[in-house]
């Protein structure tokens, strides 16, 4: 079986030279591709590890970060956040031609679907999002000083600079125009916030980026794909949270998401939860909601762009940009205090 950007027998050697013990032959089969890291088991008579590095193709470094998703789930070793054990990292891209990370397997449930979805009952699935909440709210909780990542990322001015930041994406990835595009980026520069907390923040945190327990899964074992971590606006993650509940987002990401299932709670409810566990206040809330609203977006017109490119394929990607227009109309709402 092919494996795409994996060299087993230089992992082998790369694991040995790390002082990892490798007993027996290695045995390696890749979990997931497409257009997210590329992620495989590894695994010898005796342990089982996660090997992450960035798809073959089509590489944005800013996607597919791997030193900060190594660094970021290094310092949250035994913290209220469960993360994976680290084992090492590979900085140079040694061993696979690109920067890669190991880090212990964690036995458990992972969510991505609507059929894996099927598999809970209600209760297991309300619990589990309640769950997802509170781990998001203790992340939020994290000094970043006390982990070591006070030089993660530039909290001062996080909002404005992912404000022009997707703009200028847009610029590059559009395949029309789009009047409602400027608008909503006008709109989100008029409306930029006054004030602005600061902490560690996921950058894409929903339920297919968790590990839960395989026999409760209320129990959040790992959060996981950290490669968009930074120093910022926690609102920024709660209100993508929440953007990401919307049926629209299935076409940006080609499939049935477990997320946007009507099973879950409403992306209303999971913000009061949030604002109830962490105690923080939902000022300006709409301007969060828009901007992850004109991410989204851009996000979604960028995978048809690269379809066109011919750098994805598929007719899920072909399609990801029709819900460019609904998130961006969404945004505009979002901004008028308006959902309908």
């Amino acid at each position: 079986m092919s494996l795409p950007g994996m060299d087993v027998a230089a992992l082998e050697q790369f694991l040995r030279d790390s002082g990892v013990p490798v007993r027996g032959a290695l045995r390696v089969e890749l979990i997931s591709g497409g257009r997210s890291n590329l992620t495989y088991t590894a695994a010898d008579d005796h342990s089982t590890w996660v090997v992450r590095r960035p798809p073959v193709a089509g590489l944005t470094p800013s996607a597919h970060d791997m030193a900060r998703e190594f660094t970021v789930t290094e310092a949250l070793q035994g913290s209220a956040v469960p993360v994976a054990k680290t084992v090492a990292f590979d900085a140079q891209g040694t061993a696979l031609g690109a920067p890669m990370t190991v880090v212990e397997y964690v036995d458990g449930l992972v969510i991505r679907d609507q059929d894996d979805l099927a598999t809970l009952s209600d209760d297991q699935v309300e619990a589990s999002a309640a769950e997802l909440v509170r781990v998001l709210a203790r992340l939020h909780e994290v000094d970043p000083q006390a982990v070591g990542l006070e030089k993660f990322g530039r909290p001062t001015g996080f909002v404005e600079r992912q404000v022009n930041l997707w703009a200028s994406q847009w610029d590059r990835v559009k395949t029309r125009e789009l009047a409602d595009v400027a608008a909503l980026h006008a709109a989100l520069t008029e409306a930029l916030p006054t004030e602005s907390a600061a902490s560690i923040v996921h950058g894409d945190f929903r339920i297919d980026n968790t590990i839960l327990d395989a026999t409760d899964p209320g129990r959040v074992r790992a959060v996981v794909d950290w490669e968009m971590s930074t120093l910022g606006d926690p609102l920024t993650d709660v209100a993508l949270m929440c953007v990401y509940r919307s049926p629209v987002f299935d076409l940006v990401l080609g499939s049935s998401a477990a997320w946007t299932s009507d099973r879950m709670p409403s992306a209303d409810t999971l913000a009061q939860s949030y604002a109830t566990a962490s105690g923080r206040d939902l000022g300006d809330w709409g301007f969060y909601l828009a901007l992850a609203n004109f991410k989204l977006g851009i996000i979604g017109e960028g995978i048809t762009h690269r379809a066109r490119q011919g750098s994805d394929s598929g007719a899920a990607a072909e399609r990801a940009a029709e819900a460019t227009p609904e998130f961006m109309a969404a945004g505009l709402r979002a901004l008028k205090g308006t959902r309908k």
